[in-house]
């Protein structure tokens, strides 16, 4: 059984109808000049923090590897 509604559709106020098209045509995004200046200050430390990371990251292989040599030339000094 299939029941169909008609919809009326009544008139919108017209102070009502520019509003609704002022919020749209409006850039919807974070507010304030604070709120975007801290959110780039965040991507940036962000930013910093992974290229950090990734130069401690090659440092510490590096070292492991300098460690390992060392030992491999330590355990082969003559007798």
């Amino acid at each position: 059984m299939i029941i169909k509604a008609k919809i009326k559709k009544g008139k919108t106020n017209p102070k009502k109808a520019q509003r609704d098209v002022r919020k749209q045509m409006q850039v919807s995004g974070i507010g304030t000049k604070s709120q975007l200046a801290l959110k780039s200050q965040h991507e940036q430390n962000k930013k910093e923090s992974k290229v950090r990371r990734r130069e401690e990251k090659e440092a510490d292989v590096l070292k492991k590897f300098l460690l390992k040599q060392y030992k491999k030339r330590k355990k082969h000094n003559g007798h």
